[in-house]
């Protein structure tokens, strides 16, 4: 049997959780993504830039008060990967 390739975008640690947790939301603060990844906040900036650059992700930047304040959204391109990529995993499995 042949299975169909992972997304290289999904298949990081970080960005699958990511993109998980945006699942789940409408939007997420950069600091809520901190805390559901435990990663530094050099790599998730990183792996943020990748997802939007793959256009699974839009990045709004604003301010609260004085201090930034980064929010992310999913995109339905980034749905419909996602929802690709647990089928395809799910195909891994069961087969």
């Amino acid at each position: 049997m042949r299975f169909r390739e992972l997304d290289p975008v999904l298949h990081s640690q970080v960005r699958l959780a990511v993109v998980s947790v945006l699942m789940g939301v409408d939007a997420a603060e950069f600091n809520f993504l901190l805390e559901c990844t435990r990663t530094s906040k050099g790599n998730l900036s990183f792996q943020l830039t990748k997802l939007k650059e793959a256009g699974y992700i839009d990045i709004h930047k604003s301010f609260r008060g004085n201090y930034p304040l980064t929010t992310c959204k999913i995109t339905e391109k980034g749905k419909k990967a996602f929802e690709e990529y647990v089928d395809s995993i799910s195909d891994y499995l069961n087969n």
